[in-house]
């Protein structure tokens, strides 16, 4: 999977290093969309025109643009065209409520939104609401893309490393949303390293299988236009049948959420050599279970398989562990999840332990070029870094000092030669009777089930906090469960209720919806906690 290290100069910025690509692989395909292929010329040019536009709607270069888009040409020459005119990108999702969106968009500072089709239905009470200037691009009968009728952006490029590239929004435990803005300088060292670790270059092809308000979005991305790559937007149905899509597309490599594994395996879409000419396969953003990769490596066995770790505050992934070819020599973890790895070798990280506790096991803590700066709203960077020797909590200043740690919320384990396995959250936990309980051991054990396809295990409260099971797979008997979870568990770990579903509910990126899922749970009469 190795190529020619990949070089991007000091001094730029998303823009500028797309523009180096496109300069050197002009007419490669940049990107693949509906039966479209667009160069790497072609895209830099339509970027150049709709900023043009971009301006004349606002008058001057914005703050924010919003990209109500989703696997679009639109959104994707929407994020150049953004970064073009020195605006900070901000992704929004057209399957999002309205006010969620307005919330973002104002938490932001958003002055001008482009909106493709499935964005279009909304764009317009956004854009009243916000007093954002609106870019409809439509592919209807004559596509937005043979009609634009803009000059290419004149004006000299002015954007520098320290302006933010993109703002992406996580959930706070708090309710309220958290703005991670990430700067250009955050991703100088994390793109060459991810194009040379993966062996990318022209002739490669990625499909983009989460949407851009997820960071993983900016690895298949930007890995891809740095390296002269091609980057392919499947429809989302598309994914759940990755054979048809990896060699219908002739992919190479594959980025998605774990889960994408389970979901095309129970509907008897994975069988083994269905992915043969598979290369290299990126799985993150949520644990990688040793179960899930061997499927995976069956299926496409000329594969090299990595597990990538990272929240969005350390720019997309700081982590990673590449799996041996042989499985026969992957670990074997307690919890049935495979090793995060190590930290990216131009990062630092630390353990924090407990007072008395093992030295090898505690919160994550990491700096470097990667860390952000801190949210948008400062109040909440209270409690999330650390300082000095030994850490300690950094004041609730509005400035984080540029050497404090990044506390994850990551509970991890390193083992003797350097490599870490996720525990588990160090906030994911519940008392029950007074009794401490880890929801992902418990989660852990009942995967071990064998009608047990997906678990999640939320705390309710009746009035009392008890633990409810949901899963898919077949349906099993309560009785049967219970004495399963007897046979592993103590009794504070044991589930009271379990619930079979035919599906658990998923966000728009793949991953698990907790917060739905456990509103959901409310009709039996409980209580989320």
């Amino acid at each position: 999977m190795e190529r020619p290290t990949a070089a991007l100069s000091p001094d730029g910025t998303l823009l500028s290093w797309f523009r180096d690509g496109a300069a050197l692989h002009p007419e490669a395909i940049a990107i693949e969309v509906a039966g479209e292929a667009v160069r790497y010329r072609e895209l830099l040019d339509l970027a150049q025109r709709l900023a043009s536009l971009l301006m004349a709607r606002v008058g001057r270069s914005p703050a924010a643009v919003g990209l109500l888009a989703g696997r679009s040409l639109a959104a994707y020459a929407g994020y150049l065209a953004a970064l073009r005119v020195g605006a900070a990108v901000v992704p929004l999702s057209p399957d999002s409520p309205l006010a969620r969106n307005e919330l973002w968009c104002r938490l932001s500072h958003v002055e001008a939104i482009v909106a493709d089709d499935g964005g279009v239905t909304q764009v317009d009470a956004l854009a009243a609401r916000t007093g954002a200037a609106r870019l409809a691009l439509r592919s209807g009968a004559r596509p937005w893309y043979w009609t634009l009728d803009a000059a290419p952006f004149a004006d000299p490029y002015v954007a520098r490393p320290d302006d933010v590239a993109y703002i992406l929004f996580t959930s706070g435990s708090t309710g309220e949303p958290k703005g991670v803005p990430i700067r250009h300088r955050n991703l100088r060292q994390y793109l060459p390293f991810c194009v040379d670790r993966y062996g990318l270059g022209p002739g490669d092809r990625l499909a983009q299988a989460v949407a851009l308000t997820f960071d993983a979005s900016v690895f298949t991305t930007f890995v891809a236009w740095c390296s002269g790559a091609t980057l392919v937007l499947p429809r989302p149905e598309e994914l759940l049948d990755p054979g048809r899509l990896v060699n219908g597309s002739h992919l190479t490599h594959w980025c998605s959420v774990p889960s994408l594994i389970s979901i095309a395996y129970r509907q008897g879409r994975l069988p083994p050599g269905s992915l043969p000419d598979l290369r290299g396969s990126v799985f993150g953003g949520e644990p990688l279970t040793r179960e899930a990769a061997a499927v995976w490596a069956a299926a496409a066995p000329r594969s090299v398989i990595e597990n990538q770790y990272g929240p969005t505050e350390l720019t997309v992934c700081c982590a990673a562990y590449r799996l041996p070819a042989d499985p026969t020599q992957w670990p074997v973890a307690a919890n049935g999840t495979l090793p995060i790895g190590r930290v990216h070798p131009h990062l630092e990280h630390l353990v924090l332990t407990a007072e008395s506790g093992d030295d090898g096991e505690g919160e994550l803590c990491v700096r470097g070029s990667q860390r952000f700066d801190g949210y948008l709203d400062p109040a909440q960077n209270r409690g999330r870094f650390v300082h000095g020797d030994p850490p300690v909590l950094v004041d609730d200043g509005p400035v984080v000092p540029a050497d404090a740690w990044y506390r994850t919320g990551d509970r991890v384990r390193v083992g003797p030669d350097g490599t870490m396995l996720h525990l588990g959250r160090v906030d994911d936990q519940v008392k029950v009777r007074g009794f401490r309980v880890e929801l992902g051991e418990v989660e852990s054990v009942l995967r071990e089930h064998p009608g047990i396809a997906e678990v999640v295990v939320f705390p309710m409260s009746s009035p009392e906090t008890t633990l409810h099971a949901a899963y898919t797979g077949v349906p099993v008997d309560d009785a049967e469960l219970a004495a399963f979870a007897a046979e592993h568990l103590p009794h504070y770990l044991r589930p009271a209720h379990y619930r079979h579903m035919d599906a658990l509910p998923r966000n728009a990126n793949g991953k698990v919806d907790r917060h739905r899922l456990a509103a959901d749970l409310t009709g039996d009469g409980v209580t989320p906690e």
